[in-house]
């Protein structure tokens, strides 16, 4: 356990921790599994400040405005995060919207340039988080908002690296974590998704104005949204590149974040 949760710090974040002794099969797994709890993690490094500078907390004056907070918000994830899924993001999309056979196309992937569909994807990206965040911030969901966003979009780690789901390259990330979480690492994943939201749920802001519906229905439906992107955007590119690679993963992560947090942000 010790080993995999080294591995998925490690792995999805900047914060220090040691290498894992060992890497195999299983830690992978597990390492995938852990995934969400990373992000619960990484909520509670951003939203600790987060909350303070917009107002959040009951005895703090709001410091930003909702649209400044959002932008750092997004700024300080992706500094923790290396910027690494959204380099996934933009080698995805180049790869696929490059129209070549999966070789050819896993090769444009391989490639350190960035092209203009890697862009476009990266930019559009990153405009919907900032603005669905700014809606969730002005309306006091903010937290809610964006600590789902970092649990569900790592969520769908395990989704993608479930078996069955074959790697698209025989080295790399991918290769390594591809089909190495099984039937009972996904109900474990997917408890861990839950029970991160309920805590930081008990959490409200100050200045929340959602009511009873809209606070339990709309995260549920962000949830079975970044769900179904996961898995729809994943099948999509294994039948595309034959499989998953690290890019994928990552792309996957800012794909399933975004669903969440537009469908949070609905009126």
């Amino acid at each position: 356990m010790r080993d995999a949760w080294r591995l998925a710090v490690g792995t999805l974040t900047v914060l220090p921790v040691r290498p894992p002794a060992r890497v195999d099969r299983s830690t992978a797994g597990t390492a995938m599994t852990l995934a969400p709890v990373v992000g619960l993690a990484l909520g509670v490094v951003v939203l600790a400040p987060l909350r303070l500078l917009a107002g959040a907390w009951w005895w703090s004056p709001p410091v930003l405005a909702p649209p400044v907070a959002a932008v750092l918000a997004v700024a300080a994830v992706a500094a923790l995060t290396r910027g690494m899924h959204l380099d996934g993001l933009a080698d995805t999309a180049d790869g696929l919207g490059s129209g070549r056979p999966a070789h050819r196309a896993l090769e444009v992937m391989r490639r350190g340039d960035v092209g203009p569909f890697g862009v476009a994807a990266v930019v559009l990206c990153l405009l919907l988080q900032v603005a669905a965040l700014d809606v969730c911030l002005s309306r006091g969901t903010g937290s809610l908002a964006l600590a789902g966003a970092l649990v569900t979009g790592r969520a769908a780690l395990p989704v993608l690296c479930r078996r069955g789901v074959p790697a698209a390259r025989p080295e790399g990330l991918g290769a390594t974590v591809a089909g190495s979480v099984g039937g009972r690492g996904l109900l474990v994943s997917l408890a861990l998704v839950v029970g991160s939201l309920v805590v930081v749920a008990a959490v409200p802001d100050r200045s929340s104005t959602a009511t009873t519906a809209g606070t339990v229905l709309r995260p549920v439906l962000a949830l079975l949204a970044s769900y179904a992107v996961a898995w729809g955007w994943g099948r999509h590119c294994v039948r595309r590149l034959g499989g998953v690679t690290g890019d994928v993963l990552g792309s996957t992560v800012e794909l399933s974040a975004t669903a969440w947090l537009v469908v949070m942000s609905l009126g």
